[in-house]
């Protein structure tokens, strides 16, 4: 009899192992599939959604959120530097939300786990900035902090040709990906 409890223990902790190697096989991601999420980002960016939506939209699915309608709501209020207010910026932001779930805690009192959420954001942001020299929208483009009108410019071929919002989408779904596939 302990024997075959043994025998059940151990077949019970390799279907275990072998979960967990599938699991993390799924998490990995090879170099064209980011990039088949970068291109879907620079997509969505192009059809009229702002930065921080198509970062994160091309993205959510990866944690389950199905809905791109829902994704692209979550996301909508970051663009423009947070609400066109050219601060941090959206894409960044984007690439923050991402962040939240890969490992953010659900916890209220979960100090480790804010603590490596946190870290993972710091990674990302120093990345971020590191590869676009800053992570405030008005210093990306160009263009000197002054109170903004939360109307959008309108999306034209001189809009995107100025602008160097897809770069930074790209960039920021990339380093998010590339990140999480360590």
């Amino acid at each position: 009899l302990s024997f075959s409890i043994v025998i059940v223990f151990y077949l019970v902790g390799l279907v275990v192992l072998v979960g967990l190697v599938e699991l993390d096989k799924q998490t990995k991601m090879t170099d064209q599939e980011i990039q088949k999420r970068v291109e879907r980002a620079i997509a969505l960016f192009k059809q009229g959604f702002n930065c921080s939506q198509a970062v994160f939209a091309a993205c959510a699915d990866i944690y389950g959120i199905e809905d791109e309608t829902l994704a692209l709501r979550l996301a909508a209020s970051f663009g423009g530097g947070i609400g066109r207010m050219r601060q941090t910026c959206g894409a960044a932001c984007g690439m923050f939300m991402l962040a939240g779930l890969e490992n953010g805690s659900a916890t209220p009192h979960d100090a480790q786990g804010k603590m490596q959420n946190y870290a993972l954001v710091q990674e990302l942001a120093a990345d971020f900035k590191q590869e676009n020299g800053s992570l405030i929208c008005s210093e990306l483009l160009g263009i000197a902090p002054k109170p903004q009108n939360p109307t959008p410019a309108p999306r034209t071929e001189e809009y995107y040709q100025k602008r160097p919002c897809a770069e930074m989408v790209a960039s920021a779904v990339r380093i998010f990906l590339s990140k999480k596939s360590k």
